[in-house]
């Protein structure tokens, strides 16, 4: 019977510290996910990270969006025409200057409210409730507007900004499309998040 006692304590030890590793490791493996999740997840770190925008096949007049914080960003290669007509609309504009200076950067407060005259880069959303305007490109009258010289239109609530983004007065809209920081890289390529002249975060 005393052996069968030893044996009896030895394998319920064996047992034991069996159970104990096993256990131990499964408690392990279980909790990795679970710290995994207090990490950022992959579209949470790039949420905020500049974007690399083609912009070389963009034709004379046309618009593309990118994504940029979630946020749609227009860039538009604007005419000849269409910049001629940007002077011509500054009496019917609410803040045809750019003075309100918390919607573009320094480098945008100018009359075409870009780096370089044909390239518009703006946030596509309407500084009323957030709408995304539309892209009436077209120097023609529209329904909305018999003076129409291009721009976007907002039909939620019938906001319109002209085709450098600024807003027109007697409108919802309260400000001008906000111009993000971005540089050119070089001529086919903008990046929308970092200003002139500083590096990549």
């Amino acid at each position: 019977m005393a052996n069968d006692a030893v044996v009896d304590k030895g394998r319920r030890r064996f047992l034991t510290a069996t159970t104990s590793v096993v256990g131990g490791a499964g408690v392990a493996l279980a909790a990795i996910p679970f710290v995994k999740s207090w990490e950022p997840s992959e579209r949470a770190k790039s949420a905020g990270a500049p974007v690399l925008a083609d912009i070389g096949k963009i034709e004379a007049g046309q618009k593309v969006t990118f994504e940029w914080r979630g946020l749609p960003v227009f860039v538009v290669n604007r005419t000849k025409a269409q910049l001629d007509t940007l002077v011509t609309v500054d009496a019917r504009l609410r803040d045809p200057k750019s003075d309100n200076t918390a919607q573009q950067p320094e480098y945008a407060k100018n009359e075409h409210r870009s780096i370089k005259p044909e390239w518009l880069v703006v946030t596509g959303i309407c500084t009323h409730l957030g709408c995304v305007p539309d892209f009436f490109p077209e120097l023609k009258p529209e329904p909305f507007d018999p003076q129409w010289k291009g721009g976007f239109y907002c039909p939620c609530h019938k906001s319109r900004y002209d085709m450098a983004g600024r807003v027109f007065d007697g409108v919802p809209a309260p400000a001008n499309l906000m111009v993000p920081k971005y540089h050119f890289v070089d001529d086919t390529h903008i990046l929308i998040g970092v200003d002139p002249g500083k590096e990549a975060a």
